[in-house]
């Protein structure tokens, strides 16, 4: 829990050992750019950033944080030359909270990365990061899925992206947009893993076995294409782009050419794009090939790009539907996908408009019926009603960094965590047992690896056919109890390329996706490092935020990390009331901000991990309770705070006493969900799910 030289207090996912730290030179975000740009030719794209927390702890962390570095966030970005062609970088600075990226950070890089795409500029990233900041919980933790869902658009532009991984980048960033470049380098020496030693340690007891989350490791098992010094990075990169960029350039394009930016200071504010609104030049994602779209390359060029729709029609917005340089049907999309879901001029949301619903975090009374009519959506709302669903889109109001208070809106975080660890929890092989017919389950990746942490299947779930992929909570770590995530098996990079065939298997035949997420995290090992954890992670959440399949995301238990995170980017979430979502497994939380596990739930009540919260966030759109009136406690009122901790606080009503019942309920108002999501239009679709994710953050 201790020797780790990321500053104390830093609220990242982890730091690097101070051992490594003195072999490895590190050099500042300034002194990188710097280093890799003509002289004189670099500007910077970032508006200034206030502090506006309301912790002061935290305050006073931002505080130090800018008198130590003299910026105003853990990113800096902007626009220099290489070799006299324009190039826009980003790049994190690790002494500002350890390089960790909250709300503002994330919002910077999505701006910088919009603006590379709409200026069609090669991007070249250069993290060096401990991951999510902490203090910001759950919604710091999402702006991954927003990056990620802005690199990818990028990639699809036709556009080079190259990374840069320096020391230290762990955590969210590596298993996000430090692991979708084109090409990809290492500083030597440089500590690259997934979980950082320090949480591991503080989880598990013991220290991560040595020699493995290390850049020269890393490239001997083909994670990484190059270790190179910064002395380096400039040449090569001019290199690679000279090949990259070779289409790009014959085209007319501005990536070789173009005025040269007005010199100015690093950090330098440019005016830039408005956040709220993606940008007008993005590619409408949700078919392959979309490189050759953009006047570059060819059908398929992009080997992690999401995969095409069937028989590559257009009438779900594919290549025939846009014009040569690939804008045209993504603007119709977007102006589409905004009207339907209350997007108004300015990037400001109207929290009237959207389907008719309750407000926001409002028990919905009465209702009938699961079967689906002639409009889907007005039935999967029914169902809602009928099956004791908390609805609302969670879109009124601001966002907020903290969960609410202990007790309203829900139970405490504590109660939810302690609930969601039971082992007589229902998982998703229970759900199919129960809600589902025509069960068809599905072996492994195809090419010779099986993960038992993931299920596979193909099924009909409340009489909607569809592909079923989840986490198998019956394959938990051993000896997970509700006072710990324990050990054993877990998520691996197995599991994650299997959910990838799981996501091209609903793309190619049009089958809506349904994910369920109930994961106490990845797997922690030697194995999983080396099989490439981080990455997969990343590619599973560039396919979801892309895929042309109806997608619904169903949040049944725990959700811890990266192996819940890559499975949550869907057009709409449903979580069951105990559910949470997290960074981190709150322990691992508790030792980053406190050096001790004995925080957890107070860690986590911060984090705003529950459901109630993440309803207020528009992370999920209805809650569902976990047991009705005719429970074994009986009763149709309203149940308290203390009723739900069952009189000790240990014990709440949870899905673990009437599983069979819920269950049933649940399956009902999924495929309601299902059916729904596939009758809608599909540009309006992608194009509600291109929204939904670029506001992650941002008020509401």
């Amino acid at each position: 829990m201790t020797g780790t030289n990321a500053p104390r207090g830093s609220g990242a996912a982890d730091g690097a050992p101070a051992s490594r730290a003195s072999r490895v030179s590190r050099a500042s975000a300034r002194e990188l750019i710097e280093a890799i740009t003509d002289p004189g030719s670099w500007s910077g794209w970032d508006e200034p950033v206030e502090i506006t927390t309301d912790d002061p702890d935290y305050r006073a962390d931002l505080e130090r944080a800018r008198e130590r570095t003299g910026l105003d966030e853990s990113v800096i970005t902007g626009e220099g030359r290489i070799e006299g062609r324009r190039v826009a970088l980003i790049a994190c600075e690790f002494r500002f909270l350890a390089g960790s990226i909250g709300v503002a950070a994330g919002e910077r890089l999505v701006r910088a990365v919009e603006r590379a795409t709409a200026e069609r500029l090669p991007l070249l990233a250069a993290p060096a990061s401990g991951g999510t900041r902490m203090q910001e919980g759950t919604v710091a933790f999402l702006q991954m899925v927003k990056v990620a869902a802005a690199i990818t658009d990028h990639k699809a532009a036709g556009l080079p992206y190259l990374v840069h991984l320096r020391h230290p980048t762990t955590g969210g960033v590596l298993a996000s947009w430090g692991s979708l470049g084109h090409v990809t380098a290492a500083e030597p020496g440089a500590l690259i893993g997934f979980m950082g030693p320090r949480v591991h340690e503080a989880l598990y007891g013991e220290e991560f076995p040595p020699g493995v989350q290390n850049a020269e490791n890393l490239m001997n098992h083909g994670l990484i294409d190059a270790v190179l010094p910064l002395s380096r990075l400039s040449g090569v990169a001019a290199r690679v782009l000279r090949v990259l960029c070779a289409g790009e350039a014959a085209a007319g394009g501005a990536t070789a050419s173009g005025p040269a930016p007005d010199p100015g200071a690093l950090g330098e504010a440019q005016a830039v794009p408005d956040a709220a609104a993606p940008p007008a030049s993005a590619v409408a994602r949700g078919s392959a090939g979309t490189a050759a779209e953009a006047g570059t390359g060819t059908p398929g060029d992009a080997p992690d790009g999401p995969p095409g729709r069937r028989g590559g029609s257009s009438a779900g917005g594919g290549p025939s539907a846009t014009s040569g340089n690939g804008r045209g049907g993504a603007e119709a999309a977007e102006a589409k996908g905004a009207a339907a879901h209350g997007e108004v001029a300015g990037g400001r949301w109207d929290a009237e408009a959207g389907p008719p619903s309750a407000a926001p975090g409002h028990v919905v009374p009465g209702g009938c019926g699961a079967e689906r009519g002639a409009d889907g959506a007005a039935t999967a709302q029914a169902a809602g009603a009928a099956e004791g669903v908390v609805a609302g889109h969670g879109q009124a109001g601001v966002a907020v960094f903290a969960g609410a208070p202990e007790g309203a809106g829900g139970p405490s975080a504590e109660v939810s965590i302690r609930a969601s660890r039971r082992a007589e929890r229902p998982g998703v092989r229970d759900l199919l047992r129960v809600a589902a017919e025509d069960v068809s389950p599905l072996s492994g990746t195809g090419a010779g690896e099986h993960d038992p942490g993931l299920l596979l299947a193909l099924a009909r779930v409340g009489g909607t056919p569809c592909v079923v992929l989840g986490h198998n909570r019956r394959s938990a770590r051993k000896g997970e109890t509700t006072d710990g995530p324990g050990e054993g098996q877990a998520l691996g990079p197995a599991g994650l390329r299997t959910a990838r065939r799981g996501m091209h298997i609903a793309a190619e035949l049009g089958l809506p996706l349904l994910t369920v997420i109930d994961t106490a995290g990845a797997a922690l090992s030697r194995e999983a490092e080396e099989g490439g954890l981080a990455a997969e992670i990343a590619r599973c959440l560039a396919d979801m935020v892309t895929l042309p399949a109806p997608t619904l995301c169903l949040l049944l238990g725990q959700g811890a990390g990266g192996a819940a995170l890559a499975l949550l980017p869907a057009d709409r979430v449903v979580a069951a009331r105990h559910a949470w979502l997290s960074p981190l497994p709150p322990e691992g939380a508790s030792a980053i901000l406190h050096r001790t596990t004995e925080r957890a739930y107070e860690v986590a009540a911060r984090q705003g991990v529950r459901s109630a919260d993440l309803l207020a966030q528009g992370i999920v759109d209805r809650i569902v309770e976990e047991e009705d009136g005719d429970g074994p406690r009986g009763g149709d009122g309203p149940r308290d705070v203390d009723d739900a901790r069952g009189g000790d606080g240990s014990r709440a009503l949870d899905a673990s006493r009437t599983p069979d019942a819920f269950l049933r309920r649940l399956g009902h108002l999924l495929g309601a969900e299902l059916a729904a999501l596939r009758d809608q239009d599909p540009d309006e679709r992608l194009a509600a799910r291109r929204v939904r994710h670029r506001r992650i953050g941002l008020p509401r």
